[in-house]
């Protein structure tokens, strides 16, 4: 039988050991103690010795968790500057004031979060009073620093908006109910409240990414010239719940490997989450002490209030630490709605030296501690966290906080796991609030039963006390600013016009214009620089390598290696001021890349403009949550899907093939979502979008739009723009006719039934030959029609009904388009038929379509085109059918070309 105690196999066996002598006498002497004084004993001093290797510089992992103590004890921890008792009394008010949000807006049915804030209270209080820097601090060039409040949290940041004057009472009462103006957005939602939010975060998970991103983008400003704004502070305010979400936790080691100390995550750890423990049995503090250790984060533990400096001071034995890191979650919650009885049992009793410290223990004492006392509810170790946090220099710092959920809301709500959806107090509860609070409200305040807003007065030592520390600070916090940018001066015509004359002899595909329109526009003298090229890792897929030596490949360390292929004329170059984020394999980092980018022009006041590209397949199916989080932030650029079609990328099957992104980006109300032919259409959609979102807005234009164009890695003849007038219109509307049968020079007989076919995309190509085929070989004349946005269409021709509905005239631009076109409508897309028949309904003529509906599969454009009925041939038996039930062809001609086409 193997010895337990036998030493194992040890991969330092592997190196030699210069005194092995030396070696044994030290684990002689580790055995000795753990032998004597115990393996606890011997625990310690191992500690105690790596933390003086580690101040020494010696090299050494660390530990992954400590125990269950603060990481910063009381006799380290700094004084706490101002005024304690007022920003107590600000704080009471706070309380208050967002409990009666909620409870007020209960009886209109609109809900709301009370417990979040009541627990995490002073964990934002004392970042207002001390910490976040405002869009005024000239510390931090105007830019503040960037704070992401926990959605269920808002309440209280409505609160402390209305003491300090920025909100009034109708504000609160119209909390939730946005629908008649002056409402507040339940969550942190820019684009409802744009003045005061920031950054959206309810949707668990995104903030901890976006705000990781969001401090790589802040040096990313920085290291590159456009702004220095290393004085601003990244701070995330999230729940030990929320860390379950994937995306909280997915970029932490870029955080690390980054050094980004210009972040700190604030972890409200009230052990609870929606419906009950976030770790039962288990305990989430070390969980994530672990977790974030192990991604190279400096860890604060801010767990215990000062009324457990004197049980700790008791603790001789180290019984009670050791007692700590054994009770689950769930029974530290149970103990503090428990009575002191129950406590000495559970707890004390379970070992013998903690028991007889019970004996040294009131009763009083003991509740104050199991209750009441944890770090996340007292200022002075919530500064000392901070102030470590903003300290430290080389890593980014993750504060755990420990609190309780529902704190100061009584014992109806404390640490219940119903208290998420727990909407309202009672009047006696609030009576019971404002007691302990110490508030001075009157029982007579209270009229029919309604809890009152309580303020101490515009002119009062608190509220003046309050905007004096912010202005201290840099102005209110959070507030977002909408800067006086000037326009972008708009790139020279000639990148664009480059393109009106076709790829003459050349097959060049839709992907590839666009990055050659794009390797223009990023060498203008004006505009240039602006631009922030997003790549998930495949920049040579999309034939973006020719960008590396020029513009570089942002890194914060620079290039500290001599590239394989550096003799090469596109060599991979790194540089610490480069300018493309290529950003690996997460399509979710790049996105959190173009939010951050997106938003530089109201975040720090700078336009920037980002294009993200990425295999269509894995953008809007992958990250629509993030895309509808960029809508809500009012960002501005580029989203590119590349590779895009279920027919078009050949070979690589069922989770490649894209057939229906525009359907889910089409429901994203700032999402301009476009599917262009012919690379004149991409230049002039891009030309269009630079006005748009940067340049000169036309009357009640929306310039907090961003576009979705999805390009084709088909070589195919790129014709020249047709001309006319209103080519360009056409194109940026969505609709235009690109040729007649007659200017298409194929012949048909005179008289000859007519129809005409859309096809956006590639699949224009597919319809050019079917007007070919039909002219040719069935007598039939077919106008052809690009449609480059099928979802603009749409969305003029609802506008076009709301206006009808207000008694204005209005036709819709896609009816006025297709006016007197003679014929039925076929429809032809690369994407499932839902796809084009968005606009069905305003299509005057007989309409009907074609699209790659279901899965993709793996094979040859030509067969997957085949199989899902789209190429050529099936477009002319599809509109021999659309003649045949009008009765302008035989109806025996549709039997004829299936059986012709081998269909």
């Amino acid at each position: 039988m193997t010895d337990p105690h036998a030493i194992q196999p040890s991969a330092l066996d592997q190196l030699p050991d210069r005194d092995p002598e030396e070696t044994a006498e030290w684990q002689a002497s580790l055995d000795a103690v753990a032998r004597e004084a115990g393996p606890h004993r011997a625990a310690y001093l191992m500690r105690r010795t790596l933390e003086r290797a580690e101040a020494g510089g010696i090299a050494l992992p660390k530990l992954l968790e400590t125990d269950y103590v603060n990481t910063i004890p009381t006799s380290a921890e700094p004084g706490l500057p101002g005024d304690p008792e007022m920003e107590a009394r600000i704080t009471a008010w706070n309380r208050w004031n967002a409990a009666a949000m909620v409870t007020r807006g209960a009886k209109h049915g609109v809900g709301g979060h009370i417990a979040t804030f009541a627990s995490a209270a002073w964990l934002y209080e004392t970042g207002f009073n001390h910490f976040f820097k405002g869009k005024e601090s000239q510390e931090a060039a105007g830019s503040g620093d960037q704070l992401y409040i926990q959605g269920h949290a808002s309440p209280g940041i409505y609160a402390r908006a209305f003491l300090d004057g920025r909100l009034n009472e109708h504000h609160l009462d119209n909390f939730r109910q946005e629908a008649g103006g002056n409402g507040l957005p339940s969550y942190p939602h820019p684009r409802r409240l744009p003045w005061l939010w920031e950054f959206p975060t309810v949707s668990m998970g995104l903030g901890p990414l976006s705000a990781i991103y969001q401090a790589r983008f802040n040096r990313y400003l920085t290291n590159r010239g456009i702004k220095d704004v290393s004085a601003s502070h990244v701070w995330a305010f999230l729940g030990d719940g929320e860390m379950d979400e994937p995306e909280s936790t997915a970029a932490l080691a870029l955080a690390a490997r980054e050094e980004l100390d210009n972040l700190t995550f604030v972890i409200n750890c009230n052990l609870q989450r929606l419906d009950g423990p976030v770790r039962a049995n288990f305990k989430i503090v070390q969980e994530l002490e672990a977790q974030f250790r192990g991604a190279g984060w400096n860890v604060v533990k801010t767990l215990w209030g000062s009324a457990w400096d004197e049980l700790f001071a008791l603790d001789t034995t180290g019984a009670l630490v050791r007692r700590l890191r054994q009770v689950p979650d769930a029974q530290i919650q149970t103990y503090q709605t428990r009575d002191a009885a129950y406590i000495r049992q559970d707890f004390f009793a379970a070992d013998p030296a903690l028991a007889e410290m019970a004996k040294l223990l009131s009763d009083d004492k003991i509740l104050e501690c199991f209750h009441l006392s944890r770090g996340g509810h007292e200022a002075r170790k919530v500064y000392a966290a901070y102030k470590a946090a903003v300290e430290h220099k080389g890593a980014p710092t993750v504060i755990l906080a420990q609190t309780v959920k529902g704190h100061t809301l009584g014992e109806g709500f404390a640490s219940k796991n119903a208290n998420h959806q727990m909407k309202k107090l009672s009047v006696d509860e609030f009576k019971a609030m404002r007691d302990l609070l110490g508030l001075p409200i009157k029982d007579s305040d209270f009229t029919d039963g309604v809890v009152p807003y309580g303020h101490p007065g515009a002119d009062s030592p608190e509220v003046r006390y309050l905007q004096e520390r912010r202005a201290a600070l840099g102005g209110p916090a959070p507030a977002r600013r909408t800067h006086a940018l000037a326009p972008l001066p708009a790139p020279a015509e000639k990148a664009f016009a480059s393109f009106d004359k076709g790829s003459g002899a050349q097959n060049v595909a839709t992907t590839m214009a666009f990055v050659r329109l794009v390797k223009d526009l990023v060498r203008d003298k004006e505009t240039g620089k602006r631009w922030v090229p997003i790549v998930p890792d495949e920049a040579r897929t999309f034939g973006m390598e020719s960008l590396f030596p020029s513009l570089g490949i942002y890194s914060p360390k620079g290039q500290t290696y001599e590239p394989v292929d550096r003799d090469q004329l596109m060599y991979y170059k790194e540089a610490k001021n480069g300018q493309i984020l290529n950003e690996g394999i997460t399509e979710a980092g790049s996105m959190a890349d173009f939010i951050a980018a997106s938003t530089a022009y109201a975040t720090h006041g700078e336009a920037m403009i980002p294009f993200y590209i990425f295999y269509s397949m894995f953008g809007w199916q992958r990250t629509a949550d993030q895309m509808w989080q960029l809508g809500d932030q009012l960002g501005r650029g580029f989203l590119v899907g590349a590779t895009a079609g279920r027919t078009t990328l050949t070979g690589e099957g069922l989770q490649h093939a894209d057939g229906h992104s525009p359907v889910i980006a089409a429901t994203n109300p700032a999402a301009l979502t476009y599917d262009p032919a012919f690379a004149y259409e991409v230049a002039v959609i891009v030309r269009e979008g630079l006005r748009r979102m940067y340049g000169e807005a036309k009357p009640g234009e929306d310039q907090n739009v961003f576009y979705y164009l999805t390009v084709y890695n088909e070589p195919l003849p790129q014709p020249a723009k047709p001309q006319g007038l209103g080519i360009d219109e056409g194109i940026v509307k969505g609709l235009y006719r690109f040729n007649t049968a007659e200017s298409a020079g194929v012949t048909a007989p005179a008289n000859a039934p007519r129809l005409q076919l859309l096809g956006s995309g590639t699949a224009i190509h597919w319809a050019l030959e079917a007007q070919k085929l039909l002219a040719e070989e069935w007598g039939v004349a077919a106008d052809v029609w690009s449609a480059t946005s099928w979802s603009e269409l749409r969305r003029d021709a609802m506008e076009a009904d709301a206006a009808l509905l207000r008694g204005e005239e209005r036709v819709p631009y896609v009816r006025q388009a297709l006016q007197g076109a003679e014929g039925p409508v076929l429809a032809v897309t690369d994407y499932m038929r839902q796809v084009p028949d968005q606009i069905a309904q305003w299509v005057e003529q007989d309409y009907s379509s074609l699209g790659a509906d279901g899965f993709g599969l793996s094979d040859t454009r030509e067969a997957a085109r085949r199989h899902f009925g789209v190429d050529a041939q099936s477009i002319v038996v599809a509109a021999l059918a659309q003649l045949a039930k009008r009765g302008e062809v035989k109806a025996t001609a549709v039997k004829e070309a299936r059986e012709k086409y081998g269909l």
